[in-house]
This record gives structure tokens, C-alpha cells and sequence, in this order.
């Protein structure tokens, strides 16, 4: 079974710092794992959250500050996104893996459900009838 770190590590881990070897397994489900997306844009959540909390409480009025706050996750969740798989890519480097490893697992997985699904659409639908 994989360690996983704790939640001080896990925030270091989420503001781009480095995990010690033993949390190796642990970064590479992280960064391949069906719902590394989602584990992405959580982590990104870590970065954005304090500066959004930062801005409504400038002073000025609430529907400004609320707007601001609004525009500022977005554009931060746009480029976060937008950047997702290099962003994945650069942490695993990192933390020690060979540049690439993270797309090459992805593409590697795809590739494997690919074959799965399309050798049951094969059983199920290219039967050809009894002579």
C-alpha cells in the first residue's frame, strides 16, 4: 500500500514543494490516477483560496470586491487548467521521475481502455450471423 503524506506535506506538496522518496508512489497515482484532474484543480484551490479571501477584504464595496474575487478565480483556474498536463509533468521532475513520465502513464492508461472498450464493442456488435 502507498503512503500517503500527511496534511501539512500534502500543502506543502500542493504549493509546489517537494515530498520526500518514500511519498514516491503516492505522487505518481497523484499525477496519473483517473481523477488526476480533479486532484489538480484541488490543489490549484490551495493557491487561489488565500488570495480571493485577501481581496474581499479590500475595502471598497461588496459587490466590487465580490466581482473582483470572481474574475481573479477564473482567470487563475483558466491558466491553471490550461496548463494542467505540464503543470503535472514539471511537479513529477520535480520529485525525481524522468521528464514526461506523468503523460506517458496517462497515454499508456488510455491507450489500455481504449483496447478494453473496443475489443467488448467488437464481441458485442461485429458478431457475424450463423450461416
Amino acid at each position: 500500500m502507498t503512503e500517503r503524506p500527511g496534511v501539512l506535506r500534502w500543502f506543502w506538496y500542493a504549493v509546489s514543494g517537494r515530498l520526500p522518496e518514500r511519498y514516491r508512489d503516492w505522487l505518481l497515482h497523484d499525477a496519473t490516477s483517473k481523477h488526476w484532474k480533479a486532484r489538480h484543480v484541488l490543489r490549484a484551490s490551495v493557491g487561489i483560496a488565500p488570495l480571493c479571501l485577501v481581496w474581499l477584504l479590500l475595502p471598497a464595496p461588496l459587490g466590487l470586491r465580490l466581482a473582483i474575487v470572481l474574475m481573479a478565480a477564473l482567470v487563475s483556474y483558466f491558466y491553471s487548467c490550461a496548463y494542467m498536463e505540464e503543470s503535472i509533468d514539471h511537479r513529477l521532475a520535480r520529485n525525481g521521475f524522468p521528464p514526461g513520465t506523468g503523460k506517458r502513464i496517462r497515454r499508456e492508461k488510455a491507450a489500455e481502455a481504449n483496447a478494453e472498450a473496443t475489443a467488448r464493442y467488437i464481441a458485442a456488435y461485429r458478431q457475424h450471423p450463423a450461416d
